[in-house]
């Protein structure tokens, strides 16, 4: 598989003159921050920095959580990002993360709450319908397999709010493994087992339905799943 050759090397899943797909990997930023560490946006200009002219345009369409992993796509013109932004304002991009969980999650459901982010610690909070804070947040999930009190979730969102998957399954009892902000457990080097596996959406060129899919990784607790290893 072809790779950025940055440090951290990030697989490159497809690539065309519009579009660049990476699957990115767990603990990297999605653009930067006060931080100053490494991220996806700054390392694939780079990539395309060695195989363009410099200065090439990269446009972020979406992101991912630091701590997330999975596919991720950009946009290497203005005409495909105004095209793939239109598509995510509208919906119209459908994406489906896996996760892995803990407690007791029903066969499958629809979870609505309010949710507000608080800027200065970086942490969301499901809040009450009656408060004048927070943004409507929906997502889908439906159960894939049982392993040793663990669960595997297959996750739509409805909407595209910070932390959501996180925030709103830990509010009803289902913790993310692996998820030391929002569930039971404690820093330990884990990577969280939170995953986006599917991207469905319209090419900014053609208008043709394009359809990617990604594997788990082979280590815990995805190894615990047989679906995930099919």
């Amino acid at each position: 598989m072809k790779k950025t050759q940055t440090d951290p090397n990030i697989p490159i899943i497809y690539e065309d003159e519009h579009l660049l797909l990476i699957d990115k990997p767990a603990g990297l930023l999605s653009q930067e921050d006060h931080t100053g560490d490494a991220d996806v946006l700054t390392l694939c200009k780079q990539y395309l920095n060695r195989s363009q002219n410099n200065n090439a345009f990269l446009g972020l369409i979406h992101r991912l959580d630091r701590p997330v992993s999975g596919l991720m796509l950009l946009a290497k013109n203005r005409n495909a990002a105004e095209n793939l932004s239109k598509q995510i304002r509208d919906r119209t991009i459908q994406k489906t993360y896996w996760a892995v969980t803990s407690g007791s999650p029903p066969r499958n459901g629809v979870l609505t709450h309010r949710l507000h982010k608080d800027r200065d610690t970086n942490i969301v909070e499901v809040v009450t319908d009656n408060q004048q804070k927070g943004k409507q947040a929906e997502l889908s999930f439906a159960k894939l397999e049982e392993s040793d009190d663990l669960h595997l979730l297959s996750v739509h969102l409805q909407t595209g709010r910070p932390h959501q998957i996180r925030v709103q399954l830990s509010h009803e009892g289902y913790p993310i493994w692996g998820d030391y902000k929002y569930g039971q457990d404690q820093p330990d080097g884990r990577k969280m087992a939170l995953r986006a596996v599917e991207i469905v959406f319209k090419h900014p060129q053609t208008s043709q339905h394009v359809h990617f899919e990604l594997a788990t990784p082979s280590e815990h607790p995805w190894s615990q799943f047989s679906i995930a290893h099919q």
